[in-house]
């Protein structure tokens, strides 16, 4: 098969790669200084100034008459099944207009677009942050009015799942697998058969706190806590989401830093770290409930897999449910490379996004 584009847009990069036959042809990170992107008012704005590096990478492989298809990472689209889908005018609309909220991943499918018209081939997103397949118990929250939502590192969950549960010799589609994946953010999904039947949506306030995000924190207090200080709705969800977690106790996110001082004997960010560790064991053990005990791998993976000594103390949690897998940082744009394949190849047939 003739070479694929996969472009993943982040808030300070632009990651680019060809894939062919499964291979690594070319890749590269576009690094974005901070004045750089102080130019542009929002994301949507920057869709010239990435587009115009994305061309140039092309040109550089000499590959502009040679691609087939183009993929580019899902952004906060409304909740969909997981899979690979067309880009539409429907999904393009609402990420143009931000109607889900505004991430540099949103960028992801008008830029592929964007190449996709120039030379005229398919271009798709693959198993977006929004993936929804949870069961109907698990979207209850325990108060009418509110929905849990389904929202986690999908991408890489299914992708990491479908590589371990292979090495198996087992299938994604026929195995039941608890996959936790542990970055800034922390998500852990329980998969059956080829679905994501549960989350614990760490970016809502569920599950371990992370290095910059709060988990599950004792509701009354916390309440008590934003009507003391009057905080808005968006100052909530920032201190929940960017200013809690180790980062509240410690000043810090690196936890190689955080596990450096424990190392030279600081016992405050050895509890701390420990503290993240006994939570995500927790999160690990109630997915095992929701897949009744019939696990067949729990797999960690995530850049914070890195660390010996945090797979370790997590593994000493959870490793009497089932065999443990390790696989540390992530494989975003092969995901998106071999969701793309398995489409061109006639595993799987693309999805179309419908809007709202």
């Amino acid at each position: 098969m003739e070479p694929i584009l996969v472009i993943n847009p982040g808030s300070t990069s632009t990651k680019l790669a060809i894939f062919s036959n499964h291979e690594l042809i070319a890749e590269e990170t576009i690094r974005h200084s901070l004045e750089e992107i102080a130019q542009f008012k929002g994301v949507i704005d920057q869709i010239d100034f990435r587009y115009k590096l994305i061309l140039a990478f092309i040109d550089k492989h000499h590959l502009s008459e040679k691609l087939v298809a183009v993929v580019g990472r899902g952004g906060l689209l409304k909740p969909i099944p997981g899979g690979t889908y067309n880009i539409n005018e429907d999904m393009l609309a609402d990420l143009k207009e931000e109607r889900y909220n505004t991430h540099a991943s949103n960028l992801g499918a008008i830029l592929a677009n964007e190449i996709a018209e120039k030379w005229g081939i398919p271009a798709y997103i693959v198993d977006p942050v929004v993936v929804d397949e949870l069961q109907p118990l698990a979207k209850i929250s325990g108060l009418k009015g509110i929905d849990r939502r389904s929202v986690s590192h999908a991408l890489n969950q299914k992708a990491v799942a479908r590589k371990i549960t292979g090495d198996l010799g087992k299938t994604y589609e026929t195995s039941s697998v608890i996959v936790a994946h542990l970055g800034g953010g922390i998500s852990v999904g329980a998969h059956k058969n080829g679905k994501m039947i549960d989350v614990i949506n760490g970016l809502d306030g569920e599950g371990a706190y992370t290095p910059e995000r709060s988990g599950g924190l004792p509701l009354v207090d916390f309440a008590d806590l934003v009507i003391q200080k009057k905080l808005s709705l968006a100052e909530v969800k920032k201190l929940i989401a960017g200013n809690a977690g180790i980062k509240s106790y410690l000043g810090e996110t690196d936890l190689r830093i955080v596990e450096k001082r424990m190392n030279e004997g600081d016992e405050e960010a050895k509890y701390y770290l420990d503290g993240m560790c006994y939570q995500v064991g927790k999160s690990v053990s109630e997915l095992a409930a929701v897949l009744k005990g019939k696990v067949d791998a729990i797999i960690l993976t995530g850049g914070v897999m890195y660390s010996e000594y945090t797979r370790n103390k997590i593994t000493e949690y959870v490793e009497w449910i089932a065999p443990v897998k390790v696989f540390p940082g992530e494989m975003e744009m092969e995901a998106l490379y071999e969701g793309v394949y398995r489409v061109l190849n006639g595993e799987e047939t693309a999805l179309d996004y419908q809007r709202a």
